[in-house]
């Protein structure tokens, strides 16, 4: 278990991101992961998500697609980022890969991983088929230009 964010580092949907901090993807269809639930979530989604029980953002943010706000979507990337130093995120969608393995990538741009790399980083420390979409990945390509830099 990482000492910063209280996830295990094997734990089900756990990606390592290069500065070592942990944050969580899943998929909102499948039963909750056994352990410590997330003290910060983000829901991408195209309605509103149900209340959890601990803080969270919702992204609206379609199946299949990428979010209708993408500087909205880059601002709670950034607030969930800097909360994973000291708290367990989660990332989630329904169904765990397309829209949570992009914003999974843009978290790893965010984390200094070069955009041209960060869907295959992705697809290497989280899931395989992460980030379903070709414009998904264009998405990908362009997120250090969607909004001001952290």
């Amino acid at each position: 278990m990482s000492a910063d964010s209280g996830w295990d580092d094997d734990g089900a949907g756990v990606l390592r991101l290069p500065s070592g901090k942990l944050i969580r993807g899943r998929g909102l269809r499948e039963p909750m992961p056994s352990g410590h639930p997330p003290r910060f979530g983000v829901y991408l989604l195209g309605a509103p998500p149900p209340e959890f029980g601990w803080p969270s953002r919702w992204v609206r943010w379609v199946d299949f697609w990428v979010p209708a706000d993408p500087s909205y979507a880059r601002s709670v990337l950034i607030e969930a980022l800097a909360r994973a130093d000291r708290e367990r995120v989660e990332i989630a969608c329904f169904g765990g890969r397309g829209r949570t393995g992009t914003a999974l990538a843009c978290l790893a741009v965010l984390d200094g991983v070069p955009a041209r790399e960060a869907v295959a980083y992705v697809r290497r420390h989280y899931h395989r088929k992460a980030v379903e979409m070709p414009w998904q990945r264009r998405f990908v390509a362009r997120f250090e230009s969607v909004g001001p830099l952290p």
